[in-house]
């Protein structure tokens, strides 16, 4: 089905123009003022170009079958992070509601002055047991997370190598930081070396990476980049977002898959994804740098603590990954078949064998968008992403199988 059409989309003649029709006035200015004209030209450039991006309305709860707004039938999700199946997961959901009958809703207040419980630290030690670390601490978000570490732990004395496609969040934290900066080409050794020996006078060499990278389907050769980091006496940072509860054997990432959980210095993740798909990250690694976060990290230090019912809910998600792989070993199995199958019908497919990111290369931003809302008509829910990779632009349309399903659902 998919096949047949993306080859009639390819001939077909454009809807596009129609497509914006809906955004007509948006499309319309009479203001000579510098503001109004840039949002006009940047909405304009993005609308020509088919990256303009529109929220369709979900009114059921997260999972592999879902309902959109203005269709009278379920269609299958295919492009949640909702890898473990776990956001409408009934245990969870009775575990959140526990919470706020015995700690409230929220705590109006930052963690230091009044808005740590006795949930907070349980949760904390969990998550240090479950990625075998000394300490962690909590954020509204691994955005936040990210942002808060490296203004808080480095300075101009030290360097910051990060790979050319790290996270926004990652990208984001470094610019705040005052350390020097180096890019290395996209999981590229050689490209890494040379810019730890470019880095060599600096106190601190903070290598910076996703464990796994959510546009590409693309998982980080961590047991060597921490080869290199130990030959040139740097450390590795690894955001695992798109890792936690589903790669490595037992589901505790990109350094288990890589043998490499004791050379990693410290790990950012989120509760948002797998993990129940509510809110929350958290940094894990070792127990002074973790203090020194909770002194000086501004994310920390300035945002509301983490509700209770999403703490509740995660103390269950950490018990069960602990005890039990079913989960992600039925992800691992889905994820085999559908990229076997994907691939067998002609189509693109690029990312690791092993992850559950699946981006379909379509090539064309329009294409892939007006390939969504054909799939969307035929009962599947995807969205077209683009990513930029040096001056070109990519679509990862149809971007991965992330969520519990039967193999019925797939193909």
């Amino acid at each position: 089905m998919m096949r047949s059409i993306a080859l009639r989309l390819r001939t077909a003649p454009r809807r596009f123009p129609e497509r914006l029709a809906r955004f007509s006035t948006a499309m319309k200015t009479t203001s000579t003022d510098p503001l109004s004209l840039k949002v006009f030209e940047d909405l304009r450039d993005m609308k020509d170009a088919g990256t303009f991006k529109t929220e369709r309305v979900i009114i059921s709860p997260q999972r592999a079958k879902i309902s959109v707004e203005n269709r009278k039938e379920e269609v299958i999700n295919m492009c949640a992070n909702n890898y473990l199946g776990l956001s409408s997961d009934p245990e969870l959901i009775e575990a959140a509601k526990e919470a706020m009958d015995t700690h409230g809703l929220g705590l109006s207040s930052v963690r230091f002055i009044c808005g740590t419980q006795d949930i907070h630290k349980e949760l904390e030690e969990k998550i240090s047991n479950f990625h075998q670390t000394e300490d962690t601490i909590l954020y509204p978000s691994c955005f936040d997370a990210n942002a808060g570490f490296f203004e808080t732990v480095l300075t101009k004395e030290d360097a910051i190598i990060s790979d050319a496609l790290n996270h926004a969040s990652i990208i984001d934290g470094v610019r705040l930081c005052k350390a020097a900066r180096f890019r290395f080409d996209h999981m590229c050794m050689k490209s890494l070396e040379e810019n730890l020996i470019a880095a060599k006078d600096a106190r601190i060499k903070m290598i910076a990476t996703d464990g796994v990278f959510s546009m590409d389907g693309d998982i980080a050769p961590l047991d060597e980049i921490c080869a290199l980091a130990e030959k040139h006496g740097a450390y590795v940072f690894v955001d695992e977002c798109h890792a936690t509860g589903f790669i490595g054997p037992t589901g505790r990432g990109t350094p288990e898959l890589k043998g490499v959980m004791d050379k990693v210095l410290v790990i950012t993740s989120t509760l948002g994804k797998a993990l129940g798909g509510a809110t929350g990250g958290y940094t894990t690694g070792p127990a002074q740098l973790i203090s020194l976060l909770r002194n000086k990290s501004r994310p920390y230090l300035f945002s509301n603590t983490l509700a209770p019912c999403v703490v509740g809910a995660s103390l269950v998600v950490f018990d069960r990954l602990s005890k039990d792989t079913s989960l992600r070993d039925k992800l691992e199995a889905n994820t085999t078949y559908f990229r076997e199958a994907m691939s067998g019908y002609g189509f693109e497919i690029s990312g690791d064998p092993a992850c559950p990111i699946v981006p379909v290369m379509l090539g064309d931003a329009r294409l892939a968008a007006e390939f969504a809302d054909e799939m969307l008509e035929r009962g599947i829910y995807v969205i077209g992403d683009v990513a930029a990779i040096g001056a070109m632009m990519m679509m990862r349309m149809m971007r991965m199988m992330r969520t519990m399903r039967d193999e019925d659902d797939l193909v």
